[in-house]
């Protein structure tokens, strides 16, 4: 399992993109390393994903969640 190294991250976010304390904390790791540049190589969900998506878990038109 890696593991960060959440000094350097810190550093990055606050010094290197100027981020706040606060602002750094409420990213995801996955938001931080697309500021940070780093790209993992995914392709976005396309728009057949995003349907199949929908299809398999439609919203509730209530709104109620039952």
């Amino acid at each position: 399992m890696q593991r960060f190294d959440w000094g350097i991250l810190l550093r990055a976010g606050v010094r290197g993109l100027g981020l706040k304390p606060r602002e750094f904390w409420d990213l995801t790791p996955v938001e931080l390393r697309l500021m940070l540049g780093e790209d993992n190589g995914a392709a976005p969900m396309g728009r057949a994903r995003l349907d199949e998506l929908l299809s398999a878990f439609p919203d509730d038109a209530k709104g109620d969640g039952s």
